[in-house]
């Protein structure tokens, strides 16, 4: 898997990033038979002030919020509730996912607010960011449905509770 990780911000790099990062991508895309090898893409570890610019550029939201994602493809499903097209391979061999952008400071609230552990909803925040990359979304209510399905399977299969069951903050991973 090509994992590409730029940390802006330095208190990421205290939690093991990288390892979680890899494990929740890793997760996420063996869930669907993607061979991590094949993937690429990359994440950016930043503080809610940066996360904000990006929300206020690309969502016109002026405010921090705890990940964001921007698929290299546009896979989405066109009914409601219905499963997205499979990503191909480029001309390189590879599979071009995205970038997904995560903000200590709403990610670190929230999971105290939650009683959960930072480092399990980090997680969970990168498989939601991988799920938008592959297309999902949570804005039908019928895909909304589909994509919580899928983050509480593939984090149980991680060992982590069901952050739906447990986080009750009004961000709990709900981005654009």
């Amino acid at each position: 898997m090509t994992l590409d990780i730029s940390i802006e911000d330095a208190r990421w790099q205290g939690i093991g990033l990288s390892a979680h990062a890899e494990q929740a991508v890793d997760a996420a895309l063996s869930h669907f038979n993607l061979d991590p090898d094949d993937c690429e893409l990359s994440l950016l570890a930043c503080n809610d002030a940066r996360i904000m610019e990006l929300n206020t550029e690309f969502r016109q939201k002026a405010k921090p919020t705890n990940v964001l994602s921007w698929p290299a493809e546009e896979l989405a499903a066109e009914e409601p509730g219905g499963n997205p097209l499979r990503p191909e391979a480029d001309f390189t061999g590879e599979i071009p996912l995205g970038d997904i952008a995560i903000a200590y400071e709403t990610c670190a609230g929230e999971a105290e607010a939650a009683g959960k552990p930072l480092a399990d909803h980090l997680r969970h925040l990168i498989v939601h960011g991988v799920l938008h990359l592959l297309g999902y979304d949570h804005i039908r209510d019928p895909d909304a449905t589909l994509m919580e399905g899928l983050e509480v399977e593939i984090l149980g299969k991680m060992g982590i509770d069901d952050p739906y069951t447990l986080d009750d903050s009004p961000n709990h991973g709900r981005i654009g």
